[in-house]
């Protein structure tokens, strides 16, 4: 991987950082290539139970980079190719848990891109923001989805519609971020609630939870409809290998020893 994303896998944890310090991570198309890649290749391997992504240094990512001779937000004379959720997959499509740890400031599409993982630590005292209406464009990677989805519709509205700062602690109370902690304290914290996941949860009944818990969401399910498939689901994964290992690993007070692969035993979920 590029020295722009760096990737580290220990313990069953991928930490994917953002690294360009210098820049305070300022976001470029490189960048969101090689996070893409970082997070297809992640996805696939089996030794990887749960992702970090963070930021070298003292930011997670200030927004797109301004130090070129051309804008970002310039029209390029061919956009055909151009998408506003360059992120592909976004955290939230991925089969793995996703923590977003801001160690950092976050704004514009720092903060879009740590909206699409499962779980967001903040650092207290940080700056966060989707400030894109200020810089005369639109906010992007389906925030005005998915931060209607983790807080309210007001909340949104009022975030994406002021394009204003808020600090790590307000994020935890608007509903933005689950968590806010001093800087330095943020990235071990997600590590930490990684590793619980790798080595606690069975990477199966994780893919199947948090597929459904996005799917619910993402295509409006009624509660009937989730109830249906919670049944199927529970079906497909009572009396496995690793159902059997939970209880037992439970019963006789030891860490569980899973051994379902997503790389080879995945099936998608039925329609509800």
């Amino acid at each position: 991987m590029s020295a722009d994303v760096t990737v580290d896998i220990s313990e069953g944890v991928a930490v994917l950082t953002l690294n360009r310090p210098d820049h305070l991570n300022a976001y470029t198309a490189d960048m969101g290539r090689l996070l893409s890649r970082a997070y297809r290749e992640c996805d696939g391997d089996d030794a990887v139970r749960a992702l970090v992504v963070t930021g070298a240094g003292r930011a997670f990512c200030v927004g797109a980079d301004f130090s070129g001779n051309i804008s970002p937000f310039e029209s390029p004379a061919d956009d055909s190719g151009f998408s506003a959720s360059p992120i592909d997959p976004a955290a939230f499509e991925l089969r793995k848990p996703v923590i977003a740890a801001l160690n950092g400031h976050a704004i514009g599409i720092g903060l879009t891109i740590a909206l699409q993982a499962d779980i967001r630590i903040v650092a207290e005292d940080a700056k966060y923001g989707v400030v894109q209406v200020r810089r005369g464009v639109i906010p992007d990677c389906a925030s005005h989805w998915t931060l209607t989805h983790l807080a309210t519709l007001g909340v949104a509205a009022e975030l994406l519609l002021t394009g204003r700062t808020f600090t790590g602690a307000e994020a935890v109370a608007l509903g933005v971020a689950n968590r806010a902690l001093p800087a330095e304290r943020v990235l071990e914290h997600a590590r930490e609630m990684a590793r619980d996941i790798a080595a606690h949860v069975a990477p199966m009944s994780a893919a199947l939870c948090k597929r459904l818990l996005w799917d619910s969401a993402i295509n409006d399910y009624t509660p009937r409809q989730v109830a249906s498939l919670e049944t199927q689901l529970h079906q497909r994964v009572m009396g496995t290998a690793d159902a059997r290992e939970g209880v037992s690993a439970f019963l006789d007070r030891r860490p569980p020893r899973f051994s379902s692969r997503l790389s080879a035993d995945w099936r998608e979920l039925p329609e509800p």
